[in-house]
């Protein structure tokens, strides 16, 4: 008998240079069973591991799940178990690979990607039915954004922190 995976969260707070500072209360403040993707690209690997390391024991603390990108997160690969789409190709990749969720962005402006075009909530719901798995919908995202969208959940930075 294989171990039973635990429930995909439908809300997940993504860290950044932007919300390192409010990091732990934001985590602290998530739902309990929220997930957590680790990013933290502006750290040299050393102290990246470090803070890795603090950001791991407070999802542990609260009950939250954890990705990390470049592992469990990012872009469509076979090991990735969140994969990242903008597009139509992406989201076939995701397919492909057998992705347990797909984040599809940016639904709206977002200050993380300020020249990145907008999909708005049409284009994204569109997209979204080509996935063959949960979607959630990052990008710009709020609670009051996220209201509407027919999707498994969403992920926000400045939206959660």
């Amino acid at each position: 008998m294989t171990p039973r995976q635990p429930a995909l969260p439908s809300i997940w707070l993504v860290t950044d240079a932007r919300n390192d500072a409010a990091l732990d209360r934001a985590i602290a403040r998530l739902p309990r069973g929220s997930g957590v993707i680790f990013r933290h690209y502006h750290l040299p690997p050393e102290k990246r591991a470090e803070r890795l390391a603090q950001v791991r024991r407070r999802c542990r603390r609260f009950g939250h799940r954890l990705e990390i990108a470049g592992e469990g997160y990012g872009p469509p690969a076979p090991h990735r178990r969140l994969a990242t789409a903008h597009g139509l190709r992406e989201i076939g990749r995701a397919n492909r690979f057998g992705a347990e969720a797909v984040l599809i962005s940016p639904v709206h402006p977002t200050r993380s990607h300020p020249n990145a075009k907008a999909l708005l909530p049409a284009k994204f719901l569109l997209l979204a039915r080509h996935a063959r798995m949960p979607v959630i919908a990052l990008g710009g995202m709020t609670a009051a954004r996220f209201r509407g969208l027919k999707v498994h959940g969403w992920a926000a930075i400045d939206g959660l922190s």
